[in-house]
């Protein structure tokens, strides 16, 4: 595996969050129905988290460095743990969660189509554009913590006039859950 663990068993990962319009972003939909997310990937030994959102975003959506421009970046790891039937235990070393920097891009162009065919085990199978707060409901439960993070910090940088209010449906997504401890949030 060349992708970068750290001696805790957080795995170096970036998040990409692309604006469309005013409050809009690009949601796909994970292979097979299963759930709709950013794409984000791992960073591999040697590679720069700016190489690796580049890399990413050609192999997870086909878009290219001159497709899009790069608005910022969350300060911070933010960080979450695997739910225990996640841990591949079988591997060396054992990854227990992953830590990520999410990077804001707009495009520099219209984008009407994207091309999920760039591996041979593509991510998504399905795209739409999506209100800035709704990828914190459709995010698999483990994730959630770490979406609220991410969009509420790049939110300042999307919108400097104030972020959008959050949608009604906020409270009931991220109220606490009795499998909250596996969903935590550190922040490095």
């Amino acid at each position: 595996m060349s992708d970068v663990i750290d001696s805790d068993g957080f795995r170096a990962n970036v998040g990409i969050v692309l604006m469309h319009g005013e409050h809009e972003v690009f949601l796909g939909r994970r292979t097979g129905g299963r759930g709709w997310q950013f794409p984000q990937g791992g960073v591999r030994r040697g590679e720069s988290l700016e190489q690796a959102v580049y890399r990413e975003l050609h192999e997870e959506i086909g878009l290219s460095r001159p497709d899009v421009e790069l608005v910022g970046q969350t300060q911070r790891w933010l960080r979450y743990r695997l739910p225990s039937r996640y841990v591949r235990r079988n591997q060396q070393p054992v990854c227990i969660g992953q830590k990520q920097r999410w990077f804001l891009l707009r495009p520099t162009r219209p984008l009407t189509e994207f091309d999920f065919g760039r591996t041979n085990e593509p991510e998504f199978d399905q795209w739409r554009w999506a209100p800035w707060w709704e990828a914190v409901r459709e995010v698999i439960y483990f994730k959630r913590p770490v979406y609220i993070r991410a969009l509420t910090e790049l939110a300042e940088l999307a919108f400097p006039q104030g972020s959008p209010p959050h949608p009604e449906w906020w409270q009931e997504v991220t109220a606490p859950t009795s499998g909250s401890q596996s969903a935590s949030l550190s922040v490095d």
